[in-house]
């Protein structure tokens, strides 16, 4: 039924200013503004060609799990490249991190970390 629908993802921030600084000017995505007041919103454009829409929400809260997934070549590159413009990486309790924060599970991803947007919510890079 939806097969060749143009479909989309969407999350909520709290400061529209904030992410758009975050996702344009810290990670580097191509971030394009429209609406005016409160239908301000954002769409973020991936490399992958798809399309995510933010939209500020008063009462935000942010995402428990993880909602944009950044594959990359060398996990331990694009760590440091993160840090470098001031991007904390997450720790969670359950997983083991290396010295950069880096997981690494036998039969998974050749690594995975995991850090956040100003809002709070949960992004990743994975290598595979």
């Amino acid at each position: 039924m939806f097969g060749q629908s143009k479909a989309f993802s969407g999350f909520s921030v709290d400061d529209l200013g904030k992410a758009r600084q975050f996702y344009g000017d810290t990670l580097g995505l191509q971030v394009e503004e429209t609406g005016e007041g409160d239908m301000r919103m954002l769409t973020i454009k991936l490399g992958s060609g798809a399309n995510v829409f933010v939209y500020p929400k008063d009462n935000h809260t942010p995402a428990s799990f993880t909602i944009l997934n950044f594959p990359v070549d060398d996990i331990e590159v694009a760590v440091d490249e993160l840090v470098k413009r001031g991007v904390s990486l997450e720790r969670y309790p359950d997983f083991e991190h290396d010295a950069k924060g880096v997981v690494r599970v036998p039969g998974g991803p050749a690594g995975i970390a995991w850090f956040t947007d100003p809002a709070g919510n949960v992004l990743s890079l994975i290598q595979e």
